[in-house]
């Protein structure tokens, strides 16, 4: 089909569309398709006041109705509205109306002198007061369609000569003018009643951190006073309103603490004799949290004025401890107290806690490019506040089992694979240090220390087996609600390679770089991340989420060995160490168009180089691209390194790895029905080695590796039950670098690949 053709097919369905939407207007109606605005203003008005007018009246056109959409000049929206009013509409049809369809805005929905009064009222709103407004609608009978002219005649705003504060009770009254100096009310600037609001608010919550517990900013009253001058300027006074109770005028003191650290609903604590700890009544009736564990996590003190903030932190706080379900902060009034200058608050802190012990099962299903196939269990036992201080202990025990069901074409066996292990985790909520760092310094939240261990056992038959550990201490804390750090100090790791078959030392001697891989048997080093999650503020149409990580091995060890004279590498504790540094940057962007309607991408950029002690990256540490959370129309690790061609390999069991990773996606999500959600996406990305491996040609990164990417694109059936997320996504490459040049473009749906996955891939 030609260019021409397909220009002309797409305005026959164009005209289609259009005709059948007209025909489907009921008699009488015509379909509203906007409003203009014309804007008449004084020569005196600045071109920003103008530009602030403009932005703020269009809102008010934008949404008074809004018309129905149109995507190409086409209202399909609209279409599928009246295709689900037949009589019989059918499944599609009541699905594409659900998710897309539009009702129709009809001449008769618009109320334009409506529309003149709010135009009107947000130019008083802004200090424009005296101004005019006036209508006209247009008709085209033919078409069936109207719109409305709008216009507007913008008088000069009123200037503000002078903010003061009226007679106000003491002791509020001198503490709002002591706040006066941060007001965003100044000489010269025009009414505008949204700044004052926000003025109001302000107050409030200044207030809310001097001991004003039942103040609240609707007890606040503007006045604008314009009789003295005859320039538009009017003075500005705040006051009370006349109805303001007492017990928002005087700050309140809190005069008693009680926490209870094991509550819940049937806890007789009437008969539980608390302990004073720091000048707080802790009430448990044995011991379940040690108190010099827990008082840390409480802001609040004896004595202190009411603070808003304070409390808030404090309950924060102590939902993250991860022994807490939930917790629950009151405030009593001590009423015998109040005078005219203080009240009292008694302090209940309710704390509820999860069940201690747990025991979590999961069952996977594993499939890989190499034609394995097989079952894993993963089973885990957590206890949480193990030593009464907030502690929790995780050990977790792994079994997989992975075994060929198709032989490739050079194999005489199938092969197959076990893997056990045993891991354990335990996590303080406090900073474990040498000296002594106090909780002052991180006003947010506490760090918390994590320590793990595990060990592994690998055995992959006819090849090797492999026994592997690892130890961690490292610290984790938010510094708000949307950045987190986590630096480790100390990571190490250990890799003992035994049962070594012929067969694989064949492998090993034809492929030095994967052999170099295996001999680096012992590393440390530290790690350290930085995460930015924007995708918490669900209320932001637009969300970031970035994260950087860094990991540097072997630069503490080197520093106790000298260069080996035969150029070999060096060893500690008679085990050859890596030495390497490794940095990915991972960038999420998610636009919100609407409810459950959501476009996002993902950016990926990864890193790494051996040097002193290395020739190459450790196996474990090295980039791999496919599978379900990466280029999703390759199967796991199966994509790269740049264009070598993986399907060529005789072996099944080593993979395509690379130090260098970069990935692009993007993703639109919609739902379909109840919890089950759909998505279409498309994937691009590839890995590459800084170094020419022989056993891997083309893996090389060059300037073209713009054309060496892996990309595909599919769609995607989720099913979402409260943030639990199963996923299935079907992909198809349509670009494979592992092809010659002039055939890498190529829609192979014969190469489909359907992934499984537990939640969203970015």
């Amino acid at each position: 089909m030609t260019f021409k053709n397909l220009l002309v097919l797409c305005s026959l369905i164009v005209l289609c569309y259009a005709c059948s939407v007209t025909r489907y207007i009921p008699e009488g109606e015509l379909l509203y398709t906007g409003a203009t605005l014309e804007i008449e203003s004084d020569s005196l008005l600045k071109d920003r006041t103008k530009e602030i007018i403009k932005t703020n009246l269009n809102s008010v056109i934008s949404i008074t109705p809004k018309p129905n959409g149109k995507i190409l000049g086409m209202p399909l929206g609209l279409y599928f509205y009246y295709k689900n009013q037949q009589e019989h509409p059918g499944f599609i049809n009541k699905w594409l109306y659900k998710n897309f369809g539009e009702d129709p805005v009809y001449q008769s929905n618009v109320k334009p002198f409506e529309v003149e009064s709010l135009l009107l009222n947000r130019l008083d709103n802004r200090g424009f007061f005296y101004s005019s407004s006036s209508s006209e609608v247009t008709k085209d009978e033919d078409k069936k369609e109207t719109s409305v002219d709008y216009k507007v005649v913008v008088a000069l705003p009123y200037k503000m000569e002078s903010y003061t504060l009226d007679s106000l009770p003491q002791p509020i009254g001198h503490n709002i003018k002591s706040g006066l100096d941060k007001t965003i009310l100044k000489k010269d600037m025009r009414f505008d009643l949204p700044l004052m609001q926000n003025e109001r608010k302000r107050i409030d919550l200044s207030l809310k951190q001097i001991g004003y517990y039942n103040f609240n900013e609707r007890f606040l009253l503007f006045e604008a006073d314009t009789n003295q001058y005859k320039n538009k300027r009017f003075d500005l006074y705040l006051k009370l309103k006349d109805e303001t109770p007492k017990a928002a005028i005087v700050p309140y003191k809190i005069s008693k603490i009680n926490i209870y650290t094991h509550y819940n609903l049937e806890s007789d604590t009437a008969n539980i004799t608390p302990e004073r700890y720091k000048e707080k009544n802790y009430y448990q009736d044995e011991l379940f949290f040690k108190l010099k564990y827990l008082d840390p996590f409480v802001t609040l003190e004896e004595g202190q004025k009411y603070n808003a903030e304070n409390s808030k932190n404090t309950a924060r706080r102590l939902s993250q401890i991860g022994t807490y379900k939930f917790v629950n902060i009151q405030y009593k009034e001590v009423d015998s107290a109040l005078t005219d200058s203080i009240g009292k608050l008694e302090t209940n802190i309710y704390l509820s806690p999860l069940n201690k012990k747990s025991i979590q099962a999961e069952i996977q299903a594993v499939t890989k490019s190499n034609n394995f196939t097989g079952p894993a269990l993963d089973l885990s036992f957590l206890n949480r506040n193990v030593f009464h201080g907030g502690e929790t202990l995780k050990i977790s025990t792994k079994f997989g089992y992975e075994a060929q069901f198709t032989k490739g074409s050079d194999q005489t066996e199938k092969f197959s694979s076990t893997q056990l292990g045993l891991s354990g985790e335990l996590i303080f909520p406090r900073i474990i240090f040498p000296i002594k760092v106090g909780p002052h310094f991180f006003k947010y939240n506490i760090p918390k220390t994590k320590t793990s261990l595990s060990l592994d056992y690998l055995d992959r038959k006819g090849y090797f087996s492999l026994i592997s550990s690892s130890a961690l201490f490292g610290y984790t804390w938010d510094a708000n609600k949307v950045v987190t750090y986590e630096l480790n100090p100390i990571t190490i790791s250990y890799t003992k390679p035994s049962n070594i078959t012929d067969a694989f030392k064949e492998i090993l001697k034809d492929n030095p770089y994967m052999q170099d891989s295996f001999e680096q048997e012992f590393i440390s080093g530290l790690t350290f991340s930085f995460t930015y999650n924007g995708l918490l503020e669900t209320r932001k149409r637009d969300q970031i989420f970035f994260n950087t990580k860094l990991d540097i091995a072997g630069n503490s060890l080197s520093l106790f060995n000298k260069d080996n004279p035969d150029g070999s590498p060096n060893e500690v504790f008679g085990l050859e160490y890596a030495q390497y540094a490794k940095a990915d940057v991972d960038i999420y962007y998610h636009h919100k168009f609407k409810k459950d309607h959501v476009l996002a991408s993902r950016i990926f950029a990864g890193y790494g180089i051996a040097y002193g002690n290395s020739t190459i990256l450790p196996n474990v540490k090295q980039y791999f691209a496919g599978g379900p959370y990466s280029v999703r129309a390759f199967r796991i690790r199966s994509l790269g390194p740049g264009t070598f061609d993986g399907s060529t390999m005789d072996d099944t069991y080593y993979d395509q790895t690379g130090n260098i990773r970069l990935e692009a996606n993007i993703e639109y999500r919609f739902p379909i029905y109840s919890f089950f959600k759909g998505a279409v996406f498309v994937d691009a990305g590839n890995i590459w080695n800084s170094i020419e491996n022989p056993s891997l040609p083309g893996g090389k990164f060059t300037s073209s590796f713009l054309q060496e990417l892996g990309m595909g694109a599919g769609i995607g059936l989720r099913v979402d039950v409260q943030g639990f997320v199963i996923r299935l996504d079907l992909a198809t490459p349509f670009h494979n670098p592992a092809l010659d040049e002039g055939e890498r473009y190529n829609i192979d749906t014969q190469e489909s690949v359907l992934n499984f996955a537990i939640g969203y891939p970015f």
